[in-house]
């Protein structure tokens, strides 16, 4: 509607204008124009054809326009939706590789490992099946967004490859902590077991005191080390370590019926050689004498549950040794560690054979039986010296070990008791 002070469409005039458009024919077209009462209805003809005309092209212009406007804004909407399809797709990535809850659990699992190592395993197994799963779930999107023709983003399976490498330090990490904690563990647990050992080897002591105060040693040498049982933890041990020695002697009784194999009734290691001097019988090998771990076997026999007398002999000159049984000799040889000096300050066992100084025994080489009147000299004795002490004429101590109830000390359940001097012996001629 137009407004009323122009007062139209209650008295309008047509004017009429004739144009010609070619000089062969003549058309007649009539342009009706509206124009208000009050204005001049002469008004130029031309003038308004040609207004006419600009407002058509006008208008072609702005339906062009509308039309490419039309155009941008479906392209627009195909490609927000584009853009809505590839954020979900990347947000459903980030939430099963970075944000999301089993992410979460993996990490704190990671933070809440038991400190329990069988525990611990367990969990870590669980870690490692989690993140297999995680990783299979990754691939799988992969291969079916490969196959549904969009694209994995490169960036995203550089992150989740980084997060994994991530994950793998850690557990590692992990891994590494526990292996400590666990000799840690160990470590502490040998140090109680020893501190138990200990104390019940002292109640032990004490009890063979008690005992010994009640029966009583005729002299300090008339006792016997017992050791019944072939394990690991039965021993005794000479409070005295030995000198630096370029000869030796060393005597005993001994009464074993023990197969097959004695075992061991004597070893002697320094550091960095456990098998200073050893003298072991050890399943079916025959009697062997090691020193500085070179090996030369004896002919004894002595598991027939007799109380025997032995006495070995060694010189670092040539090696020489001779073994003598029952204050008779035996056998002997040469070239046994020649020009090797026995080293000093180490650890003397009785009954068991030594693979690190002072321990790490082997029950298969213990010494079952009865020891007594272990003696060691630093010199070669003579033959009629040792034949005195079997026939039980005279008796030696020896200079550099002598037997005697101060300094033996006995451990898991080895036992001292009283020996008469050549008690039950058999003196085989």
């Amino acid at each position: 509607m137009l407004r009323a002070s122009v007062l139209l469409m209650c008295v309008f005039t047509i004017t009429c204008v004739k144009a010609v458009h070619s000089q062969e024919e003549e058309k007649v077209r009539f342009l009706c124009t509206v124009i208000p009462v009050d204005k001049d209805p002469s008004c130029g003809v031309q003038k308004e054809f040609v207004h006419s005309v600009q407002g058509e092209g006008l208008k072609k212009t702005v339906m062009q326009l509308r039309e490419t406007v039309v155009q941008q804004q479906e392209a627009i909407t195909h490609q927000m939706g584009a853009i809505k399809e590839l954020t979900s797709k990347l947000s459903q990535c980030e939430s099963s590789s970075e944000e999301s809850s089993s992410w979460k659990n993996i990490k704190d699992t990671m933070d809440d490992v038991p400190r329990d190592p069988n525990e611990t395993l367990d969990a870590l197994g669980k870690t490692m099946q989690s993140l297999k799963d995680r990783l299979q779930n990754l691939e799988q999107q992969q291969l079916r967004a490969s196959l549904s023709g969009a694209p994995f983003p490169s960036e995203l399976r550089d992150m989740l490859q980084h997060r994994l490498d991530d994950l793998e330090s850690q557990l590692l990490s992990k891994v590494n902590e526990l292996e400590e904690e666990k000799s840690q563990l160990y470590n502490e647990t040998s140090v109680h077991r020893q501190q138990t050992e200990n104390t019940l080897n002292t109640l032990i002591n004490r009890i063979s005191d008690l005992e010994r105060a009640g029966t009583g040693f005729k002299s300090p040498e008339d006792f016997k080390l017992s050791l019944p049982l072939r394990t690991n933890y039965l021993f005794g041990r000479v409070k005295k370590s030995l000198p630096e020695m370029y000869a030796f002697t060393v005597c005993m009784w001994l009464k074993s019926s023990s197969s097959p194999g004695i075992g061991t009734p004597f070893s002697y290691g320094v550091p960095g050689q456990a098998n200073e001097i050893v003298l072991i019988e050890w399943g079916n090998n025959p009697i062997e004498l090691l020193i500085n771990d070179k090996v030369a076997q004896l002919p004894l026999s002595l598991n027939d549950g007799r109380w025997h007398h032995i006495c070995i002999t060694w010189t670092t000159r040539d090696g020489l040794w001779e073994t003598y049984q029952n204050g008779q000799k035996v056998g002997s040889g040469e070239n046994l560690a020649p020009w090797h000096p026995i080293k000093p300050d180490g650890v003397l066992i009785l009954g068991q054979e030594q693979d690190m100084v002072g321990g790490r025994f082997d029950a298969t080489q213990a010494f079952v039986g009865e020891l007594g009147h272990f003696n060691m000299w630093d010199r070669v004795l003579r033959s009629v010296d040792i034949s005195a002490m079997a026939n039980c004429s005279s008796y030696m101590p020896g200079n550099v070990v002598a037997w005697a109830d101060s300094n033996i000390e006995v451990f898991g359940g080895a036992s001292k008791g009283p020996l008469e001097l050549c008690e039950d012996r058999i003196i085989n001629n």
